[in-house]
């Protein structure tokens, strides 16, 4: 007779967002900063959110922002937060306000997994979550730890005189703490009991709080990530935006053919750069799909993306016609390579009305259509745009415009429900590439087909702010396997090898 499986305690994870910013020299907090068209703690949520392993999140917030954090988890449909509570006055406050949150509505006897994790922490792979979740069927409290780069050394001060070292630790031994922290709920509510004895209580962590109180529990560690960064220092902010400028971000597919007719039938596209390459496959690809498709370019129906009266005339049309507009994509471009001291002011004019003119544009005559229907506009940008080079000054310029106008736009228009987001391609095989560097090897360039259907899965995602890559796959290692840092690296050292 077999015996049945004893079901899994439910996760929740705790996003604590006490802090108030002042080391950032900010007048909010901190995780209320937008980052990447979001707000720092949006982007953790979101990361919660779509975490399998995760049943409910509970927000323990700074006081007097909870109206904020109310008004993000409503706007961006992020169903598995389930409260949101103030915070204490101190790190352990909070978590004791947690706990107390945690065990409301248990049974006598029943446990739960609980995952604390910084809020201004936005890069956290699902990678560290699910490892931080599995470890706790054999563990009471989990830590998340990665080793240290830097040689730690211990210092005592001395009056006026100033800090001396008093000892050198063995750096092979050292970590650095990071979050999520994990736990069974009856051993962190335990620690925290054993704790409160203490009159000198005060931690900083709650790892800490067990390793002292509960001395016989042992405290497993998972391995961190080295993108899991925590946003507390100004240098942080900026560092963290060009992270997540770099992050590769994965677009979901749609079950089978069947849901994406469903999601596409009725609609209408526009798709400015639909005569020949990407744009002509998205057009094909969603037509097959029912999608009421206007498929524009210079060679087929006389549109220049660079005459805003062109552009104005075919949104125009499209909606007049159809009485909607649901996406609006922009593969329009011109790619010019050569020294820039040496490039006509003819070149000059062109690279700029193609390359970034055209997109502005066309996203300032999209704006009414998209509001209305709640729909997205669909950039492109380059391998090019993360580091300009000799000889694409023009170009890769302007691909990184479109990554800085995809964030600001996703940001001014995330009120009227409008998405914005860019496809970053690695290089495809399109008749542009082909005029500006001739035939290349078979199978070195990705196809267009791909690019194409990436845009789709784009379209009819919830993402916002987001560049996503397209890449060939490796078919040695699936991207799930790889921690969101070693993608970040892997996308930028292959950029690097585009532009060779």
């Amino acid at each position: 007779m077999s015996v049945p499986h004893e079901a899994k305690p439910r996760t929740t994870a705790v996003v604590l967002a006490g802090g108030t910013g002042q080391r950032v020299g900010l007048a909010i907090p901190k995780q209320l900063l937008k980052i990447a068209g979001k707000a720092v703690i949006e982007h953790t949520l979101s990361i919660f959110q779509q975490a399998e392993s995760i049943d409910d999140v509970i927000v323990l917030m700074a006081p007097g922002f909870v109206p904020d954090i109310e008004k993000i988890v409503e706007r961006a449909g992020l169903t598995k937060v389930t409260k949101i509570i103030e915070g204490g006055a101190t790190r352990n406050e909070t978590t004791e306000r947690a706990i107390a949150a945690l065990g409301e509505g248990l049974a006598e006897g029943e446990d739960r997994n609980v995952l604390f994790h910084d809020a201004v922490r936005p890069l956290l792979s699902q990678r560290v979550i699910q490892d931080c979740v599995d470890a706790l069927d054999r563990y009471q409290a989990v830590d998340v730890a990665i080793p240290s780069a830097d040689t730690i050394i211990v210092t005592r001060t001395h009056g006026e005189d100033g800090e001396f070292i008093t000892d050198v630790p063995d750096r092979s031994r050292l970590r650095r703490g990071q979050t999520p922290q994990a736990f069974k709920l009856s051993t962190i509510r335990r620690a925290y009991e054993v704790a409160s004895g203490d009159p000198n209580f005060q931690a900083t962590d709650d790892c800490s709080v067990v390793l002292k109180y509960l001395p016989d529990v042992p405290i497993h560690v998972v391995a961190g990530d080295e993108y899991n960064m925590k946003v507390t220092q100004p240098v942080d902010v900026f560092i963290t935006d060009k992270l997540f400028q770099l992050a590769s971000t994965a677009a979901p597919r749609q079950a089978d053919e069947a849901a994406y007719r469903e999601l596409l039938e009725g609609r209408t596209l526009v798709v400015f750069g639909g005569s020949y390459g990407i744009g002509a496959d998205i057009a094909e690809l969603a037509k097959t799909y029912g999608a009421q498709v206007y498929a524009l370019g210079r060679s087929t129906t006389g549109t220049h993306v660079e005459n805003p009266e062109h552009v104005d005339d075919a949104l125009s049309k499209a909606y007049s016609e159809t009485g909607r507009i649901d996406y609006v994509i922009n593969t329009a471009g011109v790619l010019r390579i050569g020294k820039l001291a040496e490039t006509d002011n003819n070149t000059i004019q062109e690279a700029l009305n193609v390359n970034y003119l055209a997109p502005v544009h066309i996203a300032r005559a999209s704006y009414k259509y998209l509001a209305e229907t709640k729909g997205q506009l669909l950039l492109y940008t380059s391998s090019s745009y993360t580091r300009g080079r000799a000889e694409y000054s023009l170009y890769s310029s302007t691909k990184a415009a479109m990554v800085n106008l995809t964030q600001a736009l996703s940001d001014e228009w995330a009120n009227d429900g409008i998405r914005v987001n860019c496809v970053n391609p690695e290089r495809t095989a399109t008749p542009m590439r082909t005029k500006a560097f001739g035939a290349e090897p078979a199978g070195s360039l990705l196809s267009s087909e791909a690019v194409a259907r990436t845009s789709l899965d784009v379209l009819l995602s919830e993402l916002t702010g987001h560049v996503i890559d397209v890449r060939q796959q490796d078919p040695t290692r699936g991207a799930s396997e790889a921690s969101g840092f070693e993608q970040a690296l892997a996308a930028v050292l292959a950029r690097e090898e585009d532009m060779q």
